[in-house]
């Protein structure tokens, strides 16, 4: 049965309950609530308890079960021990940052010699080159090690090995069948992973996080940190924290572990770079996961995407305070830089997206776009056209760089590697939500119709009904702060772990009115006597926020999520719309 027997609200949706799983209907009480979350999320009774509170003694593995992974260590701790000269080689996004930031953190604290190496976005692209590989060989690098990138770097491993460096690669993306030349490859995403599959949904930082726990564990076994001080790990959870959820991953397993306990550690504001981060996004309470994903990664992807793309890393590694805070300010100043980018950009491709026919995946294409901003701009399309979508710039040498989101349920990430696989594109990867890719621009219509032949079934399949999940149906009274600290409960929320969606009423609209950029602002009065404050973001123009305006006194049925509003002497409970239905 349809959630208050909405069979289709404003924007055309069905409300249906989350997984198919109603409400106890004879439940009561804050752990029936987020019982009833984890069944709707998919989680294994069995894990409830963990889930509540997730730990990383609950949730960490053995490093040992990951491919690679004593190899790497080894090789690691043999460097420290040696004093050779260790680069990290990250990638530009907040990922590669965050991963590169904790292990040269962590590596500097066993007292190695390590640096970090950051290729500029538009002028070397993607993963490790290999000119850049014989450079860092020819300024004394014995070891590489390449995070968030490097599962598709075959010519540059291979160009290393023939400069004498030693390569190991840590990374997260989808690998094919070969793998690079290294001394190790660490990827819960090889093809032939055993036990380490299980962490497919790690981000990159997560899977640096275990070798960080493996190195320290070697080098302990080795007597290294007798007479000297072992560097605390679970200090840089932080940084962990930031990079798992600004990429995206599923906010499932092992990565809940990470985020509650990263938030921990960033609220004790440890971190100088991170410290001057907050300050700079005036975040003035703990951090939240929406800040993470919202105001401090934009922030670190400024760096590579309009800026410079070491920017991230040397403020996350950073522990002068004078430095941090200008580093921090240069990057604010880049992010306001990227959002006046981005909106035009976006603006562009969401008119071709919208003039093109409905093919599987939206793929737009444009002279004099930024490749910094492609991915947030293909994340817009994406979210405007209800499908996967591949934006891209064209470059003056007829080759095109593009980056591609996708909806849950479509590996947009397999079909990319395909699509490279069988020559249409010049570069290509990613996982299953994102993916980036270079390619020639006269081959653009014919990758379209690659993607749109492999990827047409599971987009249909995904797309064939308009629904609205929700977790729970509410008097007006029931939408209340206490109601808010209960949903806390069941936290972290993000990718594949979604925030919980309520559904309330009937209402009865008393004022509303258009507030800020192009905001959507309502009061509400139930039956009961209760009160309530609506927001609909950026919604002044839609459906939603003209059905919102136009309501007058007909009843009403909303559906979204349940905020704390601290605005004001006593802090209150919101609602942030999704949707509305009449209950006339």
């Amino acid at each position: 049965m349809a959630v208050f027997n909405v069979i289709q609200s404003i924007l055309g949706h069905e409300w249906v309950w989350r997984g198919g799983i109603a409400p106890d209907v004879g439940a009561s009480g804050d752990d029936d609530l987020i019982a009833q979350l984890f069944r709707a999320r998919g989680a294994n009774p069995q894990d409830f308890d963990r889930l509540r509170a997730p730990t990383l003694r609950d949730w960490l593995p053995d490093p040992s079960i990951f491919r690679d992974m004593d190899s790497a260590a080894a090789r690691i701790a043999d460097a420290v021990a040696a004093g050779e000269n260790i680069v990290i080689y990250g990638d530009y996004d907040v990922d590669g940052a965050t991963s590169a930031a904790l292990l040269v953190r962590l590596l500097r604290g066993c007292g190695a010699t390590v640096g970090y190496y950051i290729p500029d976005r538009l002028l070397e692209g993607y993963g490790p080159s290999a000119d850049a590989m014989v450079e860092l060989g020819k300024a004394g690098a014995a070891l590489v090690v390449t995070v968030d990138c490097g599962i598709q770097g075959f010519e540059a491993c291979a160009a290393a090995k023939a400069a004498g460096v030693d390569v190991i690669v840590v990374d997260h993306h989808q690998a094919s069948t070969a793998l690079p030349v290294a001394v190790a490859v660490v990827n819960p995403n090889r093809l032939d992973e055993d036990a380490g599959a299980a962490y497919g949904h790690l981000a990159a930082v997560g899977v640096a996080f275990v070798l960080g726990v493996a190195v320290l564990r070697t080098l302990r076994g080795r007597g290294w940190f007798e007479g000297r001080k072992e560097p605390r790990i679970l200090d840089l959870l932080d940084i962990v924290a930031l990079g798992t959820v600004a990429d995206v991953v599923p906010l499932t397993g092992l990565n809940r572990a990470f985020v509650t306990q990263g938030l921990k550690v960033m609220a004790a504001r440890r971190n100088i770079g991170m410290n001057a981060l907050i300050d700079v996004a005036k975040i003035e309470r703990a951090p939240t996961p929406h800040d993470l994903g919202f105001a401090l990664g934009p922030r670190i992807n400024a760096g590579g995407r309009v800026g410079k793309s070491d920017l991230g890393v040397r403020l996350l590694s950073c522990d002068d305070p004078d430095e941090a805070a200008g580093l921090a300010a240069e990057l604010d100043r880049l992010n306001q830089e990227r959002r006046m980018i981005e909106a035009d950009v976006t603006e562009q491709a969401l008119e071709m997206a919208a003039a093109q026919a409905l093919g599987a995946v939206a793929v737009v294409a444009g002279a004099g776009w930024h490749p910094g901003v492609i991915g947030i701009v293909a994340s817009r399309v994406k979210d405007r056209m209800q499908r996967p979508a591949i934006v891209i710039a064209l470059q003056d040498d007829g080759t095109a760089k593009g980056s591609g989101r996708s909806v849950p349920g479509v590996d947009l990430g397999g079909a990319v590697l395909a699509a490279k696989d069988s020559g249409l594109l010049i570069a290509g990867g990613g996982h299953a939500m994102a993916a980036g890719l270079t390619v020639e621009t006269a081959k653009i219509a014919a990758l379209t119709e690659f993607l749109d032949a492999r990827l047409g079934s599971e987009v249909a399949r995904v797309g064939t009904t308009r629904t609205l999940s929700v977790d729970a149906a509410l008097a007006p009274r029931g939408v209340n702060l206490a109601l808010t600290e209960a949903l806390d409960a069941a936290g972290p929320y993000g990718q594949g772990w979604a925030a919980p969606r309520v559904a309330s009423g009937p209402w009865v609209m008393v004022k509303c009115d258009i507030v800020g950029e192009n905001h959507v602002r309502a009061i509400l009065s139930g039956a009961d006597g209760a009160r309530l404050k609506a927001m609909a973001f950026r919604a002044a123009d839609t459906p939603l926020g003209v059905a919102m305006v136009s309501a007058g006194k007909r009843p009403l049925y909303l559906a979204g999520r349940v905020k704390r509003d601290d605005w004001g002497k006593t802090a209150t409970a919101e609602l942030h719309l999704d949707d509305l239905a009449f209950a006339d």
